[in-house]
């Protein structure tokens, strides 16, 4: 959310929210920044003249494109932000498998931000593909730095009678993702304030990820995964699944990796782990080039691409 999403935001008011957005037929597809910022850019488009314009293109917008009482429904959720004689608001609601979830408004330069856009979508087929073809009980599952919660709730809805945990660092996230949740009917999902797994006790039968995976010179929590190339975050993530996944265990890991010469160190660094650690593990690039625009600062000078992977590894 513009201006931090840790402020106090009205759940109650939120849910609503949502829900009259809902009953409107409402939906969007949240594209990557540089689309984003693209889209925005056209003529015709610095106003908002549609709930899309409002809620999914985070365009200035007057009260009067609103149905009645939408308007004060942001109020009440503090949603809002004056822009001279115009209004923005602080969320944006996107869909995934027909339902709405609530994360942060573009641009999202807040250090408290709650990223949702082509990675998101990438890692609920990833999670999807994963429990189609899970023969395996899950009793216990979850959702590492979960964002918007939408790991987590993908899995809730396809195992309803397993407990599902979310953790983040981003307490702002961890609200939008027990809102979500809420939006979703989904309730065995338990947000915990947490690094990795560091705040939860026990093992689990799964383990999802879509950490970040990028270098922030801002440090932004949402976007920066530590270490030279961002692989830092992604690799203590397959060091805790070593540590905690139950027996016959898996691992669903979607990131991003640098390649550089041909090279991914983050897929030998992990393969090495895993292996070591007597686990079955794949690898396989789902988009061979994303976030092209980061290839022109100092951390990516040597990289030929980043690209967007899913590493599945299962304990034997």
């Amino acid at each position: 959310m513009q201006g931090g999403l840790a402020g106090a935001l009205n759940d109650s008011a939120l849910l609503q929210l949502v829900g009259m957005v809902r009953d409107t037929g409402y939906r969007f597809v949240t594209v990557s920044p540089m689309t984003h910022q693209r889209v925005n850019s056209r003529p015709g488009n610095e106003s908002a003249v549609n709930l899309a314009g409002v809620f999914g293109w985070s365009r200035p917008f007057s009260q009067q494109i609103l149905p009645v009482g939408m308007f004060e429904l942001m109020r009440h959720a503090d949603a809002l932000v004056e822009i001279g004689k115009e209004w923005k608001s602080k969320i944006r609601i996107s869909t995934l498998d027909n339902k709405l979830f609530v994360h942060s408004a573009y641009p999202t330069i807040s250090s408290d931000s709650v990223f949702f856009g082509p990675d998101t979508y990438r890692f609920a087929s990833a999670i999807m593909a994963h429990l189609e073809a899970c023969k395996t009980p899950i009793r216990r599952a979850v959702d590492i730095c979960c964002g918007a919660g939408s790991g987590a709730i993908v899995i809730a809805k396809a195992v309803s009678d397993a407990e599902i945990v979310m953790t983040d660092i981003n307490s702002a996230a961890l609200r939008l993702a027990r809102v979500n949740a809420a939006l979703a009917d989904v309730h065995n999902a338990k947000p915990y304030l947490s690094s990795i797994l560091s705040a939860v006790e026990g093992t689990f039968d799964l383990i999802v990820a879509n950490p970040p995976y990028l270098v922030d010179p801002s440090l932004r929590a949402y976007r920066h995964g530590g270490g030279p190339l961002g692989a830092s975050l992604s690799l203590a993530i397959v060091e805790s699944a070593i540590e905690r996944l139950a027996s016959a265990g898996m691992l669903v890991l979607y990131t991003g990796a640098a390649v550089i010469n041909g090279i991914d160190p983050f897929k030998e660094i992990a393969g090495l782990k895993l292996s070591a650690a007597d686990f079955a593990w794949s690898y396989k690039e789902v988009d061979p080039d994303v976030f092209g625009e980061e290839l022109e600062s100092e951390a990516y000078r040597n990289a030929d691409r980043i690209a967007a992977v899913v590493l599945t590894a299962r304990r034997r």
